[in-house]
């Protein structure tokens, strides 16, 4: 009989490649007769060629056994074929390897190169039961009086000891011993295996530290030195006096060596084992970066990766050795390796303090703009747009990236931000430095830089007087609001703009002017959050002005008020059908607020003139009416009756849940359900076993009617008949609930009182235009405060008390006042009887006379005294109401009139 060879095998499967499975599927009906037969030499080659087809994914799992016959032939060709196949083709659920245990230690007590496949053969097969079965023959081997055989038994008894743990406090000695063999491969394989295993448990390897130490300091292989430095580096944390004892040689290691991989290993082994640290550790660490600063101006990609990451784990340790090198660092953001832009990314963010952070940020925006200032021509730009097959666009620079050009906006903002900005002297440039980054980013990070904005605003008072400057610069921008549907735009900050507008607009000095951009035809455009704030900081903006106005009145303005409450009740009214439920009520708000004052003021008449406050102490005796529309003083008092500070951390975890409470319970009971037609009422019978009937009713809610009902316990007023149980719902039954629910969420679509979980979906983004991205050049941008513009805002003069010291961060925020365990830290000043000293108090508007009766709705009581503390009560359920807001203002309209 003539038998196919692996090498026939194989030009089988090259000459027949258009139809290969039908020859596999021969050859292996072949090699399944000749694995069954008592010829050993035929059985080894068919489990050759089976181990070969392996390799190409076809599976071996049947001729399990007759490998295990193959391993144990005495003729050494043969048992390494039989091993072959069990190293490619066993794993641990193999059933035949729990016969090959007596078969393994008779091998290992056999002639050397039955040994050395042995021994091979166990490090890929071994399982936790062979591992303690052969453990003591692999421990005795390690004596071998061939090396090369204690050098696979080093190897093997690393397998073992992860698969049986018990055996390594007895190996660990017998380990500790080839240290000091004579063979240096066996040396060097020892190194090598503790390495691997003082990863997973170093403390129990501290013992070979002085065998270590004394290689270390005599051999002259760099490659069992890097091993050495490594296994170094895992022990020196559990043992503080390696440390003092092995800055020496590393040192003069780092100073010497040529070889740059043991040089690399040498500085992060000083880094992990904390060898830096102290004051002995001053000079090793300015030696180690000055080593890896080298590493990142080589052309070796390689080595710039690796020695910025290094660096990352010095900045937290010796911070001003690595801002030596500011300028080599920021190289590495230009590189063209993305890989290294992030790295170089993360070490920026790392080494930012107060002196540095200025520069930094404006060196990453400017990686931002590179591509705007630098037009390209129409070949250039061709070429960096360039369009996939698939359709999707690449970019020849990875600036023009947009996950790149993200992931460096947001370390902008980390940086700056990180402990409550604490690295942040001028809050003036960094407000600026937001606005600038909403107009260059070109990525979705508005969400993000509008949070800062109001932070800021709210927790630096020093801040609050060129935020509101900044901002009303931001609403005149016709490009913004223009823009603001395409993808990447920030419009998110105009969001930002409008609040900080609205609730410091006492700041600036005309701040009616603001009345026209906030309701401007264009807002239309936004997203529904951002017109509810624009809707709203239209009343405040007005409400600061009207009352300011009061103290000041003259009769000439009577006609200008006019002609703004009509202004915002045009650009109001077009909100109040509006289908986003939010808008519609600040709309619906704000149109029954200046009704009534419009009203008012069309009844008002002019009165001889009075003395003004300023001039007299006295309180108008004989007068009953104010020489101005008292209307003026309606919104005012409902938006500074108390100032909104940044809430403490703690502050929801020690509200105190009043007494008799119920988060659970409904504020507004949900409707009750339809009651079922006669027609769902029918009552279905179905024929079941002998004589029997089923009866199945639909019973409400899904539920069977109780024990004890009118019904009783059976569906036709007391018959033998039983219910079906209501878990069988039919197709009908599940259609005819799926019709009700439908008609149930069609009816509460509209209702106010009812969050549902539709929420409507934005237009899709219109395609970007590259052409229409404002060029903007972060060097050249003039200051504010070079010079006047007449279009910019102006505002009021500065409070005498405004001082010049540095900003104050109020980092702490307001607690409840009856908080329910005491504050753990110290209140900041702002919360403190002194103010905080940079913080600008408006001149106050002067209180009514008790000469004539005051307007209920301005509470003069509530406007001159302190306001009390904010309560914030944590809030279980979704549904909201509008009830409490309506009622507050319907009762101030009706208590006016």
């Amino acid at each position: 009989m003539w038998e196919r060879t692996l090498q026939d095998l194989i030009r089988g499967l090259r000459a027949n490649k258009k139809d290969e499975a039908q020859f596999i599927a021969k050859a292996i009906e072949e090699i399944r007769q000749e694995i069954k037969g008592d010829d050993m030499e035929l059985k080894a080659g068919a489990v050759l060629k089976l181990t070969y087809l392996d390799m190409l994914g076809y599976d071996m799992s049947w001729a399990a056994f007759h490998v295990v016959e193959v391993m144990s032939s005495p003729r050494i060709h043969l048992k390494t074929v039989g091993y072959l196949a069990a190293v490619q083709s066993f794993d641990q659920e193999t059933d035949v390897l729990m016969l090959t245990t007596n078969l393994l230690k008779k091998d290992l007590i056999a002639t050397p190169a039955d040994i050395a496949v042995t021994l091979n053969g166990i490090s890929h097969i071994i399982t936790p039961d062979l591992a303690r079965d052969l453990s003591p023959e692999l421990v005795r081997m390690l004596s071998h009086s061939r090396p090369h055989v204690r050098k696979r038994a080093v190897i093997a008894l690393y397998k073992v000891m992860m698969k049986y743990p018990e055996v390594s406090q007895h190996a660990i000695s017998r380990l500790k011993e080839r240290l000091e063999d004579n063979d240096p491969g066996v040396v060097a394989t020892t190194v090598n295996v503790l390495c691997e295993l003082t990863r997973h448990n170093p403390g129990e390897f501290l013992t070979l530290a002085p065998p270590l130490f004394h290689l270390m300091t005599t051999s002259t292989n760099n490659w069992m030195l890097i091993k050495i430095i490594k296994l170094f580096g895992s022990l020196s944390p559990y043992e503080p006096r390696l440390v003092k004892k092995l800055q020496p040689p590393i040192t003069e290691l780092i100073s010497t060596t040529p070889a740059i991989s043991l040089l690399y290993e040498c500085v992060h082994t000083c880094i992990i084992g904390g060898m830096l640290s102290g004051s002995s550790g001053d000079s090793l660490a300015k030696t180690c970066v000055s080593k890896l600063a080298n590493f990142i101006q080589d052309a070796d990609q390689n080595l710039k990766y690796i020695a910025l990451l290094a660096m990352v784990k010095i900045v937290p340790t010796h911070p001003h050795l690595v801002s030596q090198y500011q300028d080599t660092i920021m190289a590495s953001v230009n590189d063209q390796d993305m890989s290294i832009r992030m790295r170089a990314l993360d070490l920026v963010s790392s080494m930012v303090n107060q002196s540095n952070l200025q520069s930094i940020v404006q060196q990453l925006l400017s990686h931002l703009v590179t591509d705007h200032i630098n037009a390209p021509t129409a070949a250039q730009a061709l070429a960096q747009n360039v369009t996939s097959p698939s359709g999707n666009k690449t970019f020849s620079s990875p600036s023009q990236s947009p996950t790149y050009r993200l992931i460096l906006a947001q370390h902008i903002l980390d940086m700056c931000s990180h402990d409550t900005y604490d690295n942040v002297t001028n809050f003036e440039w960094y407000l600026s430095v937001l606005i600038d980054l909403a107009h260059v980013a070109n990525v979705d990070i508005g969400a993000q830089i509008r949070d800062q904005l109001v932070d800021i605003v709210t927790r630096v008072r020093g801040a609050r007087r060129y935020a509101v400057k900044l901002m009303y610069t931001l609403l005149s921008d016709d490009a913004m609001l223009r823009n603001a549907h395409e993808e990447g735009s920030c419009s998110e900050v105009l969001w930002a703009a409008a609040y900080i507008c609205g609730e410091y607009g006492s700041e600036l000095a005309d701040p009616q002017k603001l009345l026209p951009l906030v309701l401007q035809p264009e807002i239309s455009n936004l997203s529904p959050e951002i017109i509810a704030v624009y809707l709203h900081a239209a009343t405040k903006i007005f409400g600061f002005w009207a009352a300011d106005l009061a103290s000041r009145w003259s009769d000439d303005d009577l006609q200008e008020v006019k002609n703004l409450v009509q202004l915002v009740l045009t650009g109001v009214g077009k909100f109040v059908a509006s289908p986003h439920i939010e808008v519609q009520e600040r709309a619906a708000n704000a149109t029954q607020l200046f009704t009534f004052i419009q009203a008012d003021l069309n009844a008002y008449r002019p009165r001889p003139e009075m003395p003004s406050f300023a001039d007299t102490g006295s309180s108008f005796e004989g007068t009953t009416e104010p020489h101005f529309p008292k209307s003026l003083f309606l919104i005012e008092p409902l938006i500074s009756s108390h100032e909104l500070n940044p809430v403490a951390a703690q502050a929801q975890s020690r509200v105190p849940v009043p007494e008799g409470l119920d988060l659970d319970s409904w504020i507004i009971p949900p409707p009750e359900e339809p009651k079922p037609t006669p027609e769902e009422k029918k009552i279905k019978k179905n024929k079941k076993g002998k004589g029997k009937e089923v009866l199945s009713t639909k019973v409400k809610n899904g539920k069977k009617k109780k024990r004890g009902d009118s019904e009783g316990i059976y569906g036709n007023g007391g018959s033998s008949d039983v219910l079906t149980p209501v878990d069988a719902e039919t197709e009908e039954e599940r259609a005819e609930r799926e019709r009700r629910r439908a008609e149930r969420l069609e009816r509460l679509k509209d209702d106010p009182y009812y969050i549902m979980d539709k929420t409507p979906s934005r237009p899709s983004p219109a395609p970007e235009d590259v052409d229409s991205i404002p060029v903007v050049k972060l060097d050249d941008m003039p200051s504010l405060s070079d010079h006047v513009d007449s279009r910019l805002p102006s505002l009021r003069p500065a409070s005498p008390q405004v001082s010049s010291e540095p900003y104050y961060i109020d980092k702490v925020g307001e607690m409840p006042r009856n908080a329910v365990a005491p504050l753990t830290q110290p209140l900041p000043p702002s919360r403190q009887s002194t103010p905080g000293p940079v913080v600008a108090t408006p001149s106050p508007v002067p209180l009514l006379s008790n000469a004539f009766q005051q307007y209920e709705g301005a509470d003069a009581d509530t406007r001159a005294s302190t306001p009390d503390p904010v309560v914030v009560i944590r809030a279980k359920k979704k549904a909201k109401t509008a009830t409490g807001k309506k009622k507050r203002i319907n009762d101030l309209t009706a208590s006016a009139s």
